[in-house]
């Protein structure tokens, strides 16, 4: 195995030299560090982890606290960060909780304060003022992505203006008849967002003259299998509706299925957009309000490896763009 003094040879510096070129802490001069560079490569030297733990007192690890491992959204965010984080020469660990106040106890009183990470990301999830704390009181980087978190640095989307952008997308094209698949309580926890995205929805709606019926809104559980069977039941008890607005887009997969089961022609007999920016959108030809989450993900990274490098953390909440992808399963309504 190669050692570090072979490196420093090579190059013509001192082990100390070395060090700091690879670690990328102290001062060194470019071609210093393009020589040590070259000859790491050369020689195929790794820095071993657990010494330059032992020297700079960091783990060079980052984690990442989520409350589904299962879903696609909090998938794309962790590629996004493990991806930032990569570039920046930083692992992840991933801590999974839950609303258990069990969990979430050992989370925060046992597995973080093991001083195994050097800063911690939580994903979508709300934070009472004692676990903020305990976060704090770690005296690591913390950054949130959703919100907002009043004394984090968060990143943060406006869940009603993206539903506002799906629902008037849907009415420009003159659709007054339209359905909305949202989520039920069991999934309206934390930040609310199927909630959120409801109140836009809905106001969207009222701006434009349109009296709501609630014989049009479904709840499902964020899948595909759930947006199709709340797709099924719009499309059989009201076969007047011409649009369908789900608040993600695996439920709007899901209301696309459903049409297509019950002979319905998309979009030429009902448009359907989603939410999320999924990576099958385009495969079905959906249309989305795309939140970017690999984005969110790698933002969220390099928020903390800033801060890590001695920048002041941001507590004002820090806005996530969203975009309107069109694609082909909204028209305008149809005349008959």
């Amino acid at each position: 195995m190669t050692s570090i003094d072979e490196v420093a040879r090579l190059a013509g510096v001192s082990t100390a030299t070395v060090s700091r070129a690879l670690s990328g802490r102290g001062q060194v001069s470019a071609s210093a560090r393009e020589r040590v560079l070259a000859a790491a490569s050369d020689l195929g030297y790794v820095v071993s982890s657990r010494a330059s733990s032992l020297a700079s007192g960091r783990t060079r690890n980052i984690g990442v606290i989520v409350p589904f491992l299962d879903r696609w959204f909090y998938s794309a965010v962790l590629s996004g960060v493990s991806a930032a984080a990569m570039r920046q020469g930083y692992d992840i660990t991933l801590y999974n909780i839950t609303s258990d106040r069990d969990v979430r106890r050992e989370v925060f009183d046992t597995f973080l304060r093991r001083q195994r990470v050097d800063a911690v990301i939580a994903v979508s999830i709300k934070l009472d003022d004692d676990e903020t704390q305990r976060l704090l009181d770690l005296g690591m980087p913390v950054v949130a992505i959703g919100g907002p978190h009043p004394r984090l640095e968060t990143l943060t989307v406006d869940e009603e203006a993206v539903a506002q952008l799906a629902t008037t997308h849907l009415i420009a094209r003159g659709h007054r008849d339209i359905a909305h698949i949202s989520a039920s309580p069991a999934f309206d926890t934390g930040f609310r967002v199927p909630s959120r995205r409801r109140a836009g929805f809905e106001g969207a709606l009222a701006a434009a003259g349109i009296a709501q019926d609630p014989a049009l809104i479904e709840l499902a559980d964020f899948t595909v299998e759930g947006g199709h069977r709340a797709a099924a039941r719009i499309l059989d008890r009201m076969p007047g509706a011409t649009a369908i607005f789900a608040a993600s887009d695996e439920m709007a997969i899901g209301a696309i299925l459903a049409a297509r089961e019950r002979g319905r022609r998309v979009p030429e007999d009902v448009s359907i957009i989603g939410v999320d920016g999924h990576e099958l959108g385009a495969f079905f030809g959906l249309t989305t309000v795309d939140q970017f989450p690999l984005r969110q993900g790698e933002r969220a990274a390099d928020a903390v490896i800033r801060q890590l490098s001695g920048a002041d953390a941001a507590t004002s909440p820090s806005p996530l763009p969203f975009e309107l992808t069109v694609r082909g399963s909204t028209g305008p309504v149809r005349s008959d």
